[in-house]
């Protein structure tokens, strides 16, 4: 098994195999990906000047998982870190070490841009993925607040 990690924004003709993940990504949170939706992530992953970037975990060649994240200011310490906002590795992929990868590889490039701490939500319920994290990094104990501002699309 070769397992490799892929700027997104390197592999536009990959954009195919990453929506069919993005999909699974947002068929697993009950959410319905639309095109507008799809098509506005994929053009900030693929936008240098965007903060949000992409990446693909291919094992054998074939995309089996993906990450975005992004820079977040850490006001209280006066510098950057990291956010992942979104991971997903596909069903049949899981178990292979492809989520963990993914994470070790987004810890690397915050270590290059000087980030001491990268965060994350995930559901409570994600107890398969929580088992990863907890490996991984430290649970805190934030809670996590949505204000709705205004009418959503």
């Amino acid at each position: 098994m070769t397992l490799e990690i892929l700027d997104i924004a390197a592999r536009p003709d990959l954009k195919p195999a990453w929506r069919a993940l993005f999909d699974g990504y947002s068929t697993f949170y009950k959410r319905q990906l639309t095109d507008p939706v799809a098509d506005a992530v994929w053009a900030w992953l693929t936008d240098p000047l965007h903060e949000v970037e992409g990446r693909l975990a291919l094992v054998d060649g074939a995309p089996v998982g993906l990450a975005h994240f992004r820079r977040q200011p850490r006001t209280g310490f006066g510098e950057d870190m990291g956010y992942l906002d979104d991971l997903f590795v596909s069903p049949d992929a899981r178990s292979g070490g492809v989520g963990r990868a993914l994470i070790e590889h987004v810890r690397e490039v915050g270590r290059g841009r000087g980030w001491r701490t990268i965060r994350w939500t995930t559901a409570d319920d994600n107890y398969r993925a929580r088992t990863l994290y907890d490996q991984l990094a430290a649970k805190t104990s934030w809670n996590l607040y949505e204000l709705t501002v205004g009418d959503t699309p």
